[in-house]
């Protein structure tokens, strides 16, 4: 299966853009009714749900875009991978329409994992998604990597409060991994200059960080 080699946003960078409907329904008597919040599907990810690699991506770089945010290099390739690996959680609607994603990496040998790409389809934000998503890319870390730190990058508030309700706390850069492939997917950020200039010491995103033995009856 042949794929874009534009590279996008995918390494260890949680992006959440907050976009209201564009439609809603008045009552006569000046009342709005509540949105509607559909059921989803939400598992592990597997070879056939290779195919939604071109929406995942195009809608992640969008979102990214819109917000500002920096954009890091992961290839739909290294994305396609993480799917067939299972290391990606995957949610759909009733009616078969893409709904979200999540994946995770390992560092240092399984020391460091880290969730990221959080991504939720414009048409199903605010249905509370996300945090269901959040929670499922916790708990499949939790179970590949039991006894790993998971980390979290991310500039947006909605993901931080997310991290911080699973028990994620706020850290330097210097407690993250220092496996130097996870820094190199910086270099394509626009914030990368930033980083370097600090010797990968802070910028622009915030680190968040889960310690099992600090939270054991966390999952």
């Amino acid at each position: 299966m042949k794929t874009q080699q534009r590279t996008i946003d995918f390494a260890g960078k949680d992006f959440l853009l907050s976009e209201p409907f564009s439609t809603k329904t008045t009552l006569p008597i000046n009342k709005q009714m509540p949105e509607e919040r559909p059921d989803f599907t939400i598992g592990v990810t597997n070879e056939n749900h290779i195919l939604w690699v071109k929406e995942i991506c195009d809608v992640t770089l969008a979102s990214a875009l819109a917000r500002g945010t920096g954009i890091s290099g992961r290839s739909p390739e290294m994305l396609a991978e993480k799917i067939k690996k299972g290391e990606a959680i995957i949610a759909f609607a009733t009616d078969g329409q893409w709904a979200g994603f999540s994946f995770i990496s390992s560092w240092d040998n399984g020391q460091y994992v880290s969730n990221s790409g959080l991504i939720v389809a414009p048409q199903f934000r605010h249905t509370g998604l996300a945090k269901r998503i959040k929670r499922r890319i916790f708990e499949l870390s939790r179970q590949k990597y039991p006894d790993a730190k998971i980390f979290s990058l991310t500039t947006g508030l909605a993901v931080m409060k997310m991290n911080h309700e699973l028990g994620f706390e706020p850290v330097t850069y210097s407690e993250l991994t220092t496996d130097d492939v996870f820094w190199e997917n910086c270099k394509s950020c626009i914030n990368c200059p930033i980083l370097m200039s600090k010797e990968r010491k802070n910028c622009l995103c915030t680190a968040m960080i889960f310690t099992p033995e600090q939270n054991v009856s966390q999952i």
